[in-house]
């Protein structure tokens, strides 16, 4: 079979996996309280060119997504987001569970639109009755977008100056994040989100890492209490070393960064080989993640052999399948793709 189903259908990078057994019978503090989680800290804070950083580590996206968004909002207000955002379409209710209500606005290519965005929070206070009404309390966005899309440094300048000018935090949800750094013609590095975003985290879990996510709040302004309400959350991790070793090692002589771009660089040979073969494809995506038009009855087909996932239906007995590379994908597993087409 093979697997081009999602980004984290492999353990681990080798890398990580000897670091944990290098350092897996020293004795170190819990809680994040150990050498590992600290040097892991200071990493990221250097990438980021961020040094008054505050830095937590998280097990998963929708944990890191649910604590951060909570302890944004106060119990009348929403959080923004384009309709295609990973916190309206797939993450089973989380920020309703907490009693906030996520506000859809129509995505641009998966992209939340600096203009809507900023004719939606002006017609929001301008609202006669907005009292009567949820308030729009912070900005969610995902770089990349749920279908491979990205921000460019003009787009997500435009996000922070709207954002400041209603007094909302600008949060970048980060699951993919080193694909989307790493694609052909980005325009938007670690320092520059730190510099427009309030938060955002760093993926590991889709990006080589056995699991885990490092949320970073640049400007040292990480929510009063927030190390408790992780606990509250259920996302504070006793052994926070298992974390703090994988980060130290994706953050060691650029491997976030190099594993990557190897999952670019398969992205865009699969692309050519689909284009080759004559295949269309959904938009155009620089990522990843790579929308490709089927007839039903060929994916139906290849669905025996190949591990994808069908994105939507089309007319005239057609299909959106997304197919995606990652760290670990090899070369020969897109030869034998070729193959089967």
């Amino acid at each position: 079979m093979i697997f081009l189903e999602s980004d984290y259908t492999e353990g681990a990078h080798e890398a990580i996996l000897q670091a944990l057994t290098r350092t897996n019978l020293q004795s170190v503090s819990g809680y994040g309280a150990d050498p590992y989680c600290q040097r892991a800290k200071e990493k990221i804070r250097q990438a980021c060119q961020c040094p008054q950083a505050d830095i937590y580590f998280f097990v998963g996206g929708s944990q890191t997504n649910g604590a951060v968004i909570r302890s944004f909002l106060s119990p009348c207000e929403g959080v923004v987001c384009a309709d295609s955002g990973h916190i309206f379409t797939n993450e089973g209710g989380t920020v309703e569970f907490s009693g906030h209500k996520v506000m859809t606005l129509p995505n641009c290519q998966g992209k939340l639109d600096p203009a809507q965005l900023e004719a939606y929070l002006a017609r929001c206070q301008a609202d006669p009755i907005a009292n009567h009404k949820v308030h729009p309390g912070m900005v969610y966005i995902s770089h990349p977008t749920e279908l491979g899309t990205l921000y460019t440094a003009e787009e997500l300048e435009q996000l922070h100056r709207i954002c400041r000018q209603y007094q909302l935090p600008l949060y970048l949800d980060g699951a993919r994040l080193g694909y989307g750094l790493m694609a052909e013609g980005a325009s938007v590095d670690l320092p520059l989100i730190a510099r427009y975003c309030d938060a955002f985290y760093i993926g590991g879990t889709k990006v080589g890492a056995l699991c885990g996510e490092a949320l970073v709040f640049p400007n040292h302004n990480a929510p009063k209490y927030f190390f408790t309400l992780m606990k509250q959350h259920g996302a504070l991790l006793a052994k926070g070393r298992l974390l703090g070793v994988q980060f130290d090692a994706l953050f060691t002589d650029d491997l976030y960064f190099k594993i990557s771009r190897h999952a670019i660089q398969m992205a865009n040979q699969l692309k050519a080989g689909l284009r080759e073969k004559g295949y269309d494809f959904y938009l155009e995506s620089p990522t990843n993640q790579q929308f490709v038009i089927f007839p039903s009855h060929q994916a139906a087909r290849l669905s025996d052999k190949v591990k994808f996932s069908i994105w939507q239906p089309l007319g005239d007995d057609k299909v959106v399948v997304r197919l995606v590379t990652s760290w670990a994908t090899q070369p020969s597993a897109l030869g034998q793709l070729m193959e089967l087409l």
